[in-house]
């Protein structure tokens, strides 16, 4: 079935036997800190170091350090979140003498950033993030990531990692229209029907897309929904200006507490976190129609890494390895996402078919594409320019 989300705040199976298998379970216990395991010999106990077996990785010098700095500060990581609580849960349990704060925990992508300049130097600056990947360009443009390469990096698509492991994806989504079943007697299916004047006052976009990487995701499905595409983002926003003209458009967030209150019985977001808020839904009554648009498929993933520079920078790398490890990626799907590593971890068995029931349809991620970072910055430069003239600042 598809899910819903409920966002941070502005912010096919193979089957395989015998040496397949072995293989398959071989990548995941292998680290990946140095991608090419066809060198030459280590000639330094450095390089001999990062050779890596199922055993030390992360390697022991990772873990002892990150011992002593026994703290991870983490941001922006809403437990509703593709179940971020659940992985935060397992993190613990893993590393029970590494404690590992949220600030923020609805924090923006945004707002993310910001706290890594404005606590520079401080103890409690963010150790690591997870962000749109508009602002992980930024990041990276700001000098402001510390390559690592997790354990399982090669696993990763190239298109959802930095070359040099200055960041990785560790799970995606797909944009989907959301509803409240008890307040919309219609679920709109498509980008075309949020025009419908029966959904006047009724649409969310989920926070400024500027900032909030789940706003920037539907205003380019939106532009694919209208002739646009990655290298062009403008009819997605001439689409939200002519939302907001026809007084459908609302301002307000999606939270948690405005779909169950009915604030915002439409709203415009990731396919996950629909599991994490089913057993709420259910105690107040309320069902919910979740629908990828048929003319506007967007995919997009949030990138994560080491902040240059933190307080805390080896637990920080095993949060990074916790999140793309077994463990973490299982626990995306769990909440709705799709972990990077999918088609590695469904090769080798590990992905069911009840687990798959909280991700979208097959057919729908069959072929998926996520824009180039280079795309991305060009749309993000045309938001900065044309969402304010033409949305933000229109009454």
């Amino acid at each position: 079935m598809l899910v819903m989300i409920i966002s941070k705040l502005n912010t096919k199976s193979i089957s395989k036997v015998g040496v397949l298998a072995l293989a398959s379970l071989l990548m995941f216990t292998a680290c990946s800190n140095d991608s090419s395991s066809d060198e030459a010999a280590p000639t330094t106990i450095a390089e001999a170091s990062e050779i890596a077996t199922a055993s030390d990785c992360p390697s022991a010098d990772i873990k002892m350090a990150a011992d002593t700095e026994a703290q991870v500060n983490l941001i922006a990581l809403p437990d509703s979140w593709a179940n971020y609580k659940g992985i935060l849960e397992a993190f613990r349990t893993k590393y029970p003498m590494i404690k590992n704060p949220v600030a923020n925990p609805d924090g923006s992508s945004a707002d993310e950033l910001t706290a890594v300049e404005t606590l520079k130097g401080q103890a409690d600056m963010p150790d690591a993030l997870d962000v749109s990947p508009a602002i992980a360009q930024e990041v990276d443009t700001k000098g402001l990531w510390e390559p690592y390469k997790p354990c399982g990096f090669d696993e990763i698509p190239a298109d959802m990692k930095d070359p040099d492991g200055k960041w990785v994806a560790a799970y995606y989504g797909v944009m989907a229209i959301g509803a409240n079943d008890t307040i919309v007697k219609t679920a709109p299916t498509s980008f075309a029907e949020l025009l419908d004047p029966m959904y006047k006052g009724q649409v969310a976009l989920n926070g400024d897309p500027r900032e909030a990487g789940a706003a920037f995701a539907a205003v380019m499905a939106a532009s694919i929904a209208n002739g646009g595409s990655f290298d062009d983002i403008l009819p997605g926003i001439e689409y939200f200006a002519k939302l907001k003209a026809s007084g459908n458009m609302s301002g307000t967030d999606v939270t948690e507490a405005s779909v169950i209150s009915g604030d915002t019985p439409v709203w415009i977001d990731w396919t996950y976190n629909y599991p994490g808020l089913a057993p709420k839904l259910t105690e107040n009554g309320i069902t919910v129609s979740i629908k990828v648009p048929t003319d506007g498929v967007y995919g997009g993933y949030y990138a994560q890494g080491v902040v240059a520079g933190s307080p805390h920078p080896n637990a920080a790398k095993l949060w990074i390895d916790h999140i793309i490890s077994d463990e973490g990626a299982l626990g995306y799907i769990q909440g709705g996402a799709i972990p990077a590593r999918f088609a590695a971890l469904e090769a080798a068995g590990k992905i069911t078919d009840d687990m798959k029931k909280n991700l979208p349809e097959a057919s729908l991620l069959d072929g998926l594409k996520f824009p180039s970072q280079a795309q991305i910055t060009a749309a993000k430069d045309v938001l900065a320019k044309q969402w304010g003239p033409l949305v933000a600042d229109k009454k």
